[in-house]
């Protein structure tokens, strides 16, 4: 924005004069609406959804019709009681161990109510109550019988239990309760260890990092390679990215590095996986290398990393996500604050309306099998589809360029070819979202604990993040699942073979144990 004095104002003539505050002008609502959208998005509500005279979400329902000049019909006001779901109690505590209690009177009170034997016994009257044990420590001090023989240099040591990590007090319960605490949880491991010492258990911070840094290399890693073995089969995989800070990486403080997340499709939901991958850059061959070997679709953001591969790997092709292109309309919507009139004529309002009747129609296939989406999406969807890209191309010069409009136009046209590829798999989600689900957990960890001391804690968390998450989806219990986990993939490796198999310990397993699975979805 060009500054002037009063003699050059004056010098301009009433056509520079008029050209030049209109300039100004275009200037001024591109910055306010910037200023105004990042304090949208730094102190405002996260969510995208919007409401306008009384509508209801945009995003949810765009077909909902107001008339602010019609008379609101009159409706009979009825209240009823909500029927209670029979049985739901009993179900709810099924899976726990049950303690029968039974409160009875003696006979000789039966008789002094009664006479004798002038009573019977009708059913039980049964309630149930949920009783809760706090966390319990106890010892397992190990004697190991040791022999010697008598006429020879001979000592024979009896069986015992191979230790997950020689000269420690850890075992696979104890270091399964605190990743369950750290990474389902997100606790920071110093909250961690207030916990233990509320309950007179002496664990320092450091040594529990040790213990999950040890863990992750030496067992749960083996899992992560099978798991990413499994993943390079999908057909579909969707990959997300967020920045974190490792304190001790060789780089000036401050540097960013990127935990990266890369899962199976949202419409996988047999065998889901989750897995996150450490890097210190957001450069696009990262994602190249953790996919060597990928056949099928790539969906993600419009970051030109990801677009690196559409171009160089033949196997390939990268979908681009929906919600990303409506991010910029929507923040030019938010712009408008408080002041509500008029953002229904906006270009950025039109866009979403039109983005979100797409979202509407292909809501409707989700459960219909792959083939016949893609059927329904070309004969409903493509046509609106578009529809929305000739639109976009008609009214891309009508808004100025650097603006929040002008930006979500540009960001739809130069991925549009990427845009469009969801219509031609019905395997392919409409978005993102499952990918930025799956990264949420650690974005909310890392809210707590700020960074990660060194390179090898960040990739310890991405082995375990990705454990944990991938048994979410799972429907298993972290917890128990880790315990497992640990108890026996020390035994294997013990056994000194390469050649073991991990099958039936993969979160999608038949042959888990019934303590790793929750009862309900």
């Amino acid at each position: 924005m060009k500054n002037y004095t009063a003699e050059q104002l004056k010098s301009l003539s009433r056509e520079e004069l008029i050209e030049e505050i209109l300039k100004q002008q275009t200037e001024y609502n591109v910055l306010l609406e910037r200023l105004t959208a990042f304090n949208s998005n730094t102190f405002g509500r996260k969510s995208e959804q919007m409401e306008y005279d009384g509508q209801e979400s945009l995003f949810n329902e765009v077909e909902a019709v107001c008339e602010e000049s019609g008379e609101e019909p009159e409706f009979e006001n009825i209240t009823y009681k909500r029927k209670k779901q029979a049985g739901k109690r009993e179900q709810d505590l099924s899976g726990f161990p049950t303690t029968v209690i039974n409160h009875e009177l003696p006979v000789e009170k039966l008789a002094e109510l009664f006479g004798e034997n002038g009573w019977k016994r009708l059913p039980d009257q049964v309630y149930r109550k949920l009783e809760m044990h706090p966390a319990q420590y106890e010892v397992f001090e190990h004697h190991v019988a040791v022999y010697a023989s008598k006429s020879e240099d001979k000592i024979v040591k009896a069986p015992h239990p191979v230790e997950m990590l020689n000269n420690s007090v850890a075992t696979p319960s104890l270091v399964a309760a605190v990743m369950n605490a750290k990474y389902t949880n997100a606790m920071p491991l110093y909250r961690i260890e207030q916990e233990f010492e509320r309950s007179d258990v002496a664990i320092s911070r450091q040594v529990m990092a040790n213990w999950v840094n040890r863990c992750s290399e030496r067992y749960l890693s083996l899992l992560f390679d099978r798991m990413h073995q499994e993943l390079l089969k999908e057909p579909v995989i969707q990959a997300d990215e967020t920045s974190v800070k490792v304190s001790k990486d060789d780089r000036p403080a401050g540097s960013e590095s990127r935990m990266w997340v890369y899962r199976s499709g949202e419409y996988n939901k047999e065998r889901p996986v989750i897995l996150y991958d450490y890097q210190k850059t957001r450069n696009g061959d990262h994602a190249i290398e953790f996919l060597k070997g990928f056949s099928g679709y790539l969906e993600c953001d419009g970051f030109s990393g990801y677009r690196k591969m559409d171009r160089l790997v033949e196997e390939v092709s990268v979908a681009c996500c929906w919600a990303h292109a409506r991010r910029d309309f929507a923040d030019a919507v938010k712009s408008y604050g408080e002041k509500k009139a008029g953002v229904q004529d906006t270009l950025a309002y039109r866009a979403l309306e039109k983005i979100a009747r797409i979202y509407l129609l292909d809501e409707k296939f989700k459960k219909l099998p792959p083939q016949e989406r893609k059927k329904r999406r070309q004969t409903t969807v493509k046509p609106r589809v578009d529809a929305f890209f000739a639109w976009v191309k008609e009214h891309r010069n009508d808004v100025p360029p650097k603006g929040k409009t002008g930006e979500g136009f540009t960001y739809c046209l130069n991925a549009e070819k990427y845009l469009r590829l969801f219509l031609d798999d019905g395997l392919i989600p409409i978005d993102n979202s499952a990918s930025e689900r799956a990264i949420r957990p650690f974005t909310v960890g890392r809210k707590n604990w700020q960074l990660i001391d060194t390179i090898n804690g960040a990739k310890a968390s991405a082995i375990v993040y990705s454990i944990v998450e991938t048994a979410k989806a799972n429907n298993l219990k972290p917890y128990e699942y880790l315990r497992h986990l640990l108890t026996e993939l020390p035994q294997r490796l013990d056994q000194k073979s390469s050649d073991f198999n991990l099958d039936d310990l993969l979160p999608w397993s038949s042959e888990l144990p019934d303590s790793c699975r929750k009862n309900s979805k």
